[in-house]
């Protein structure tokens, strides 16, 4: 069997214009990954680009592995602002109007795919439902005008949640267990671990309370825009989560040019 000819790893942000000219006229298989943050509290130990720093370091790690596989892998700039109600109350949260945060992405996505780009990825580490709810829009709307499907990794999905952590599937997952063992994996730096291991677990039924209309932390008995077990959290798990994540993404890829 012929081995795999090694592909490319690109940040696309650091490139030149004649660079990307380069790039995208001799690769196959020329696939852009798009992270989509928000800038938004998570608890008193996460900082407000929780949800940016774990969707960038996924993307980074998928395309590194699509390279090793033979795509031309380019990470685009992340976008950290989304549809970030839910948080509204706490300070440093910003959120923008769902036509804004659709154009945003869906603009970005249309134009990679301009360029020359085969595939078209997004991932999202901000699940706030009128936030999921605006990247299926995308979706939407890019299969309408380009005939093709954007390739929206949607880990709220049932199938791909299931291959998460037992906290991310009970979705009392904010700040808690989950995503601060990410952030320990990525910029454990920025993990305020003192304040941390003294939050006691808070376990809030989120799926219910969306049922029930609620909209935001408050609502929801998170006063300290927080639930699950940050306590718990280790950078093992974190990298073993991010493993995980980066694989569903390559297998998005893959299934998608099969």
């Amino acid at each position: 069997m012929a081995e795999q000819t090694p592909g490319i790893f690109v940040r696309f942000a650091e490139l030149s214009y004649p660079e990307v000219e380069r790039l995208l006229a001799g690769s196959e298989r020329k696939v852009a990954l798009l992270a989509v943050g928000s800038t938004e509290a998570h608890g008193p130990h996460l900082p407000l680009s929780t949800d940016s720093l774990i969707g960038e370091a996924v993307v980074e790690r998928a395309a590194a592995e699509l390279a090793a596989r033979g795509h031309l892998a380019a990470a685009l700039p992340p976008i950290h602002y989304a549809v970030t109600e839910w948080a509204r109350e706490f300070a440093g949260s910003t959120s923008i109007d769902a036509e804004v945060a659709i154009g945003m992405v869906l603009g970005t996505c249309r134009a990679a795919r301009a360029m020359g780009f085969d595939r078209v990825v997004v991932f999202t580490a901000h699940l706030e439902p009128d936030h999921i709810a605006s990247l299926r829009e995308v979706a939407k709307r890019y299969a309408e005008a380009t005939g093709e499907a954007l390739l929206f990794v949607d880990t709220t999905r049932r199938a791909l949640a299931a291959r998460l952590t037992p906290e991310f599937q009970s979705g009392s997952c904010h700040a808690g267990r989950y995503e601060t063992s990410l952030v320990l994996a990525i910029r454990p730096d920025l993990v305020r671990m003192e304040l941390a291991a003294a939050l006691p677990e808070h376990v809030v039924p989120l799926a219910e309370h969306i049922r029930a209309g609620k909209r935001g932390f408050l609502e929801c008995d998170m006063p300290r825009a927080y639930c699950g077990a940050p306590a718990l959290a280790t950078a093992e798990e974190g990298r073993e989560i991010l493993d995980t994540l980066a694989t569903l993404v390559v297998e998005a890829v893959t299934a998608s040019f099969a």
